[in-house]
This record gives C-alpha cells, structure tokens and sequence, in this order.
C-alpha cells in the first residue's frame, strides 16, 4: 500500500482528500443536521460519500484519471453548493478546492472547472453581502488559483523528468531493470485476471566485451542503440524492450503463444545477424526465450529464461533456445 502511494502522486493526492474529507466534513455534515440545516447536511453528506466511493474506486482500479476528474467537479460543485446556501462562512470551503483540483485532474481542465465555479458563485449573488465583497472574493480565487496552477505545472514537469531519469535507460533509450521490474509484474496480473499470455525473451550480444576492448566503448555504444533501433522497428507498439544489464536485454511480448514467440524470435534473430555490424563484422545475439507459466513468479520466468540464454552461449552463441527445449534440439536452434 505504502509502495504505491510514493509511486503513484495522484493516488496519494486522492487518498490524502478522502482522509482529510472523513475528518473535516463529517463533523460539519453532523453539524448541520443537529442545527436543523438539512440541506447543507444532505450537501455535505453526499460529497464525503462521493470522496470515499472515488477513493475506493482509485484503490481498487488503479484510474486515477477518471477519479481525479470526478473529485475535482465534486468538490468544487458541492463548496459552490454549500457557498449558495449557507452564505458568507460557506464560501471559505471553495478555496482549498480551487487549489486541489490541479493536483486532481490537468490544468486545463482544472482552470475551467475552477472558472466555473467561481462564476457560478458570482451569478447566484446570494452568498455575498457587498459587491465589494463578491468582487473581493473573485480576485482572491483568482490569486489562488493562479499560484497553485503554477506550482501543479512546476512541480508535474518536474515529477515526469525525475521519472523519466528513474524508468529509462540513457543510452540506448528503452526502459530500465527498475520498470522492468514493475511491467512484469503487471504481466502476472493481467495473465492471471486476464488469461493473456506472455513471452519473455533474454538477449545477449555474442563477445561485446571482445568489441569494446578492440574497437573502444564508443563503438560498443553504437553497436548498443543500434540493437535497439533494429528491435524496436522489427516488433509490435505492444512489445516492450528493456535494458537488463550490460549488453543484456529483455523483450516482453504480450499476446503471443508459443508458435507466435518462436516465429517471432526466429525473424529478430535472422534480421539481427544480416544488418547488425561493427568494425570487425558482423554482430551475432544469443537468445533465451520462456513462456509465462500459469501461476510463475517473476523471477521464476526471468531464471527459466536465463538458463535457456546460458545454454545458448554454451552451444557456440547465435541461437535462439527455448526454456523448454531439449539439449539435443540445440543444433537446429543454430540454423533456424
């Protein structure tokens, strides 16, 4: 649970309104049905209900897009509500909606929603005893909304590029171990709820340490990203390449049965062996490849696939080996 809140900023916004909702309205909503002001009650009841329902409705599904969008139009309606019929001390619940709502949902759609509810609070005229204080107020909320807009853009930009440094690999572009990591657990779970299934293909560049100390790390850079290019031009949107360590990568393929996986394998190893090159020649790759197992762990199906490379590298490189596939099949594996 701790994991995700650190991981997932909108989710921890969500769930730090739904505690703060629990503990600031309920004893308003309670409040008001004691004072006989059934309608701010009712108001102030709906809104908590509709905080906690989001709240679970993020936990449970992980979309934090549409609860965010939901909260924020909730929150602010229901403060606009509550301004229109309480009056003067009502008012006071729109500002620290104007301020969530661009932790909630984009700025765009947080700076009309916020628009509105100010203007809808200006038309209605009712909660305000002065022109001087309604208009008093529309500045202020403009304030407010202006630097909490400028802090959501600062602190979002900031928080994709902090991202982007943790998840990507910055040479060769693709994903990192550490997102790796996460995807294939997302793997698991969608296999298992979904009954998708998944391949899983470990590659390793034949004598790239031979490469590097006979033509420099720069050469070994290039020959790198191209191996990259190459992969990502020869398989699916859907397909994902990580950078697993070194010259080591994995390819995640979804959607695939074990005919699909080794047509797929095969074509990427015949394109790899015509066009990869360096200084020296030709460019080979050892593939490892494994299914995904009915209820297998993660690391499980990373071994499986690991030890299928290593025979691979034991047999003489370039070649593609199954995890399933017996010793003496390793021949035609060479050729295929």
């Amino acid at each position: 649970m701790f994991y995700r809140l650190k991981t997932d900023f909108r989710l921890s916004i969500i769930t730090m309104l739904g505690a703060s909702a629990i503990l600031g309205i309920t004893p308003f909503a309670i409040m008001r049905f004691l004072r006989g002001n059934f309608v701010a009650g009712v108001v102030d009841t709906g809104i908590l209900f509709g905080i906690v329902g989001a709240l679970a409705y993020a936990w449970i599904t992980g979309d934090t897009r549409r609860s965010g969008l939901f909260l924020a139009v909730l929150c602010c309606s229901g403060a606009v509500f509550v301004g229109a019929v309480v009056g003067e001390p009502g008012l006071f619940w729109l500002y620290p909606c104007l301020v969530t709502s661009f932790f909630l949902t984009s700025p765009k759609i947080a700076t009309f929603i916020n628009i509105a509810s100010v203007v809808a609070l200006l038309v209605h005229g009712m909660a305000f005893n002065s022109d001087l204080q309604m208009w008093s107020f529309a500045a202020t909320a403009f304030v407010v909304s202006a630097c909490a807009y400028v802090f959501a853009y600062r602190n979002d930009d900031q928080r994709r590029r902090l991202e982007h440094l943790a998840t990507i690999d910055p040479l060769t572009g693709v994903k990192n171990r550490r997102s790796m990591d996460e995807e294939l657990k997302l793997a698991l779970y969608s296999a298992d709820r979904n009954r998708t299934s998944y391949g899983l293909a470990l590659l390793d560049i034949d004598h790239f340490k031979r490469i590097n100390d006979t033509y420099g790390h720069g050469v070994g850079d290039q020959v790198l990203s191209e191996l990259v290019a190459m992969i990502e031009q020869n398989t699916r949107k859907t397909d994902q390449l990580f950078r697993y360590g070194g010259e080591e990568f994995v390819l995640l393929l979804p959607g695939v049965d074990s005919t699909g996986l080794r047509a797929v394998v095969h074509n990427l190893q015949q394109v790899l062996r015509k066009y990869m090159h360096c200084p020296g020649g030709p460019v080979t790759v050892s593939f490892g490849v494994a299914s995904l197992r009915p209820g297998e762990s993660v690391d499980a199906w990373l071994a499986r696939a690991d030890a299928a490379l290593y025979r691979a590298k034991e047999a003489g490189r370039d070649r593609v080996v199954f995890a399933d596939q017996e010793r003496g099949e390793l021949g035609a594996a060479a050729g295929a």
